[in-house]
């Protein structure tokens, strides 16, 4: 039995514990000024937003079973035999030209292998490879590997195995875990079936089933958070949680180990416990500010873009394209998660008419192409309509959500050989019907999309035409 010295001995280091780490807290919080607090909450929400976004879209699409949105199990491909409708809201911006496939991939056991089948060569298809932080890291299709086909070898961030014969490519991720976005040209609805046939002939296999060998250890079972919604991610310090846990798949790569060091300071990080509740009101108070000032900054940017100083090819891409510059990044996960890289689509985007007043279907719009002035493109362009704020497809009596450049021949054409395009909320005449897009009767947005764009479309020698409204 303990003597009553030993038992107040034992007690008296348990205090001294509990003392030491009140101290420790105290310390911490008089290591961090409200100030130094408001602006790392400003840099880290600009850094976590695209992350913890994409989570969002990745949770309901290949962990939540039970989500309308759901696609597949990593590792699975699903294939989408049809196009983007009013009725699709996971995805703000949703391109409605191609069939699309989907597939996550979980590489923290060993690679996985994608087998591309041949395409005939006037049709246009692409895979997009996208990290965890969104960054698009490498394409297949048929701009960069071609419409032969081939076997595909992705590696997750590290691996050094050996390449195996028959692998056409070795590509590697820099975070664990990433999503592969297919888009299969469609030409028309009656080519839906040989869009199709070319789906079924996207394949995914671990390696060693392509090896034909045992499989090794499986990784831990990830268990996965519910996401915040969009709107709570707009504004709750909760993003923070959610980006620790985005960032335990996210190797630190070698340009960011003092952003995260930095970071630290208000817990952020992989395997730190971001705990509100742990703060003083004060820096509280200076973490609403921070993210606030994050909002104010996109504002800013978002500013330059509707004004045509900024252009959608500025701001996706690779990091080593990017160099960066997290606010870009945040721009392109707002305005158009998972969009393309410039080499591979530029999106012209119209927000507001020729005078800089918001467009809004209360007003009618045209949009005219001169003669020999349409979107220089190797493979399509389309102009799209979605309502704001929530950036998605337009519910209308036509399901018509686009105009592209397979409609060509069934447009209306001026006199002198150009194209009008009508964009408003009613019919412009049944003459005219081939050539509007409806609008709704609110404030929208028209984004074009010009896929595998020429030289001229990205050096800028070919200059978009205005909206211009009607009177």
């Amino acid at each position: 039995m303990k003597s009553l010295h030993s038992i107040k001995f034992i007690l008296g280091g348990v205090l001294i514990t509990i003392f030491a780490l009140l101290s420790s807290c105290t310390q911490k919080e008089k290591e961090i000024t409200p100030e130094e607090a408001r602006t790392i909450a400003k840099e880290a929400y600009i850094y976590g937003n695209p992350a913890v976004d994409g989570y969002r879209i990745m949770y309901s699409y290949f962990v939540d079973a039970s989500s309308p949105d759901y696609k597949a199990g990593w590792n699975e491909i699903k294939n989408i035999p049809n196009v983007y409708t009013h009725e699709d809201k996971a995805v703000q911006t949703p391109n409605s030209d191609t069939p699309y496939s989907f597939l996550a991939l979980d590489l923290r056991s060993e690679p996985m292998v994608l087998t591309v089948p041949p395409i005939e060569e006037d049709r246009y298809f692409s895979i997009q490879l996208i990290d965890l932080y969104t960054h698009n890291f490498e394409y297949l299709g048929s701009r960069t590997t071609g419409n032969e086909g081939g076997q595909f070898l992705i590696t997750g961030p590290g691996w050094n195995g050996k390449v195996p014969e028959g692998i056409t490519k070795q590509i590697e991720s820099e975070t664990e875990l990433m999503l592969a976005i297919y888009r299969t040209q469609l030409y028309n609805p009656e080519d839906l079936d040989k869009v199709k046939e070319i789906q079924a002939g996207y394949k995914v296999q671990s390696l060693s089933t392509f090896l034909g060998q045992s499989a090794p250890a499986a990784a831990p079972k990830i268990d996965f958070i519910a996401p915040l919604s969009q709107e709570e991610i707009r504004e709750t310090p909760k993003i923070f949680e959610q980006l620790n846990f985005v960032l335990q798949f996210c190797p630190t790569h070698t340009s960011e180990k003092e952003l995260m060091e930095r970071f630290g300071k208000l817990n952020i990080g992989a395997g730190k416990a971001f705990n509100w509740d742990s703060f003083s009101p004060e820096i509280q108070e200076a973490i609403g500010q921070g993210i606030a000032d994050a909002w104010g900054d996109f504002a800013s940017l978002k500013a330059k873009a509707d004004a045509g100083e900024i252009g959608s090819g500025e701001v996706f891409g690779t990091r080593a394209f990017l160099k960066n510059n997290y606010l870009y990044r945040m721009a392109a996960a707002v305005l158009g998660i998972w969009g393309n890289s410039e080499a591979e689509a530029i999106y012209p985007s119209y927000y507001v008419d020729a005078d800089g007043e918001a467009l809004n279907g209360t007003n009618t719009y045209t949009l005219r192409f001169g003669p020999g002035e349409l979107p220089p493109v190797n493979s399509f362009w389309s102009l799209t309509m979605y309502e704001l704020p929530p950036s998605l497809l337009v519910e209308n009596s036509l399901n018509r959500y686009l105009l592209n450049s397979t409609m060509l021949d069934d447009f209306v054409h001026d006199e002198d050989g150009g194209i009008t395009l009508y964009f408003q909320e009613s019919s412009p005449g049944k003459d005219k019907e081939p050539n509007w897009l409806p609008a709704p009767e609110a404030p929208f947005s028209v984004i074009m999309r010009l896929y595998w764009p020429k030289e001229e479309a990205l050096n800028g020698e070919w200059v978009n035409p205005p909206i211009l409204k009607a009177y």
